[in-house]
């Protein structure tokens, strides 16, 4: 009797009145499986992140160094070569700070957004060139975009640039002012401009990454956020689709953190505002393209929602939203590609999940 209450009392303590190193082997093994691959997981986020800040960081460094290169060799530019262009914009603007603060601003990047979309739009409209739909990422989505709703995005889309882009020009203008931001003849040193981009990134996604979980909470997404993701397959154009107070809070808020911190140049402003938008449109243009960064994650985000809301990705590592995506074929394309064969034929998906995903169509 007394040795069949002692089984009974081992058996009901339960694992928590064992020693910890009384634990079966089993779970000691899986705890270690675990620890090992959420390292795993973690410095591959680390590298990747590494490898896009550091590479975006090089990439405009060799660039800007290979054009005033070619420009001082081949057209006699001299070594001041970039001050001498800022001169000619400053005067054209009469060395007005109001007018470089507010209206240069506001011409850089609506310019630069429709200059960068036009081939997009050109595609996705015409189908041409034919090669370039074998790098779509949804395939049978948008050939071609439907008009009327490709006439509700351009129009929401200026309606943006114009009324909600110039009263922000507005204010940033006054907070440069107020941070002591430089819109002066003087341009900052290279160096000092690529320390300046470092920080942007990281500030940019911080926020971006934040506010976008916010916009996604059901009280907020019903009635802002829900717009933008009309577009389960986004084209270029659709970056900047959105409600007023989300493209505040999601597309201008975010970038200008880093200036604003760092007070830094008006130039420098605009060179990042570019950047901003150029990594914008790429990220919806739903093309896989050659030496173009992935925009792999964020069309996923578009897809199902509920992964991929920052940018860079450490933060959705971080907070475990991105478990669906690493489980796709989609992670497994979220690389540059530097050939010419497209990633949905190098990392095809699984044949079995195309099936059912036809029947289910077919179905509804």
């Amino acid at each position: 009797m007394e040795c069949a209450t002692m089984r009974e009392e081992s058996c009901c303590a339960g694992p928590s009145r064992l020693p910890a190193d009384d634990k079966p082997q089993e779970v000691k093994v899986g705890i270690t499986q675990n620890r090992a691959e959420l390292m795993s997981q973690w410095a591959d986020t680390v590298k990747k992140v590494v490898f896009i800040v550091g590479g975006a960081i090089i990439v405009f460094a060799a660039a800007c160094n290979s054009l005033t290169w070619h420009l001082e060799s081949f057209w006699g530019a001299s070594g001041d070569f970039w001050n001498r262009q800022w001169m000619k914009i400053y005067n054209l603007f009469g060395g007005n700070l109001f007018m470089l603060g507010v209206v240069g601003t506001e011409l850089i990047t609506f310019t630069f957004y429709w200059l960068f979309n036009a081939f997009f739009l050109f595609v996705d409209v015409t189908g041409r060139p034919a090669f370039i739909l074998k790098y779509k990422i949804q395939e049978d989505q948008n050939t071609p975009v439907p008009w009327p709703k490709l006439k509700k995005a351009l129009q929401t889309v200026l309606f943006n640039q114009v009324f909600v882009n110039i009263p922000f020009a507005l204010v940033l203008y006054f907070l440069m002012q107020w941070r002591g931001c430089n819109i002066s003849a003087d341009l900052p040193t290279f160096k000092w401009v690529l320390v300046e981009m470092g920080v942007f990134l990281i500030f940019e996604e911080i926020g971006f990454y934040y506010f976008h979980r916010l916009l996604h909470h059901p009280r907020m997404y019903r009635h802002f956020h829900k717009k933008h993701h009309e577009w389960t397959a986004p084209i270029g154009v659709t970056a900047i689709y959105a409600h007023p107070l989300e493209h505040i809070l999601a597309n201008m808020l975010p970038p200008i953190i880093g200036p604003i911190l760092m007070g830094s140049h008006v130039s420098v402003l605009w060179v990042w505002f570019m950047m901003v938008e150029g990594s914008a449109i790429v990220a919806h243009c739903g093309y896989h393209l050659p030496l173009l960064p992935s925009p792999e994650a964020h069309d996923f985000h578009h897809l199902k929602f509920t992964n991929c809301f920052g940018t860079l990705g450490f933060l959705d590592r971080l907070h475990g939203t991105d478990n669906l995506f690493r489980e796709s074929k989609n992670y497994s394309r979220h690389i540059l590609l530097l050939g010419i064969v497209p990633l949905s034929q190098t990392i095809p998906d699984d044949l079995k999940g195309k099936r059912k995903a036809l029947e289910s169509k077919k179905t509804d």
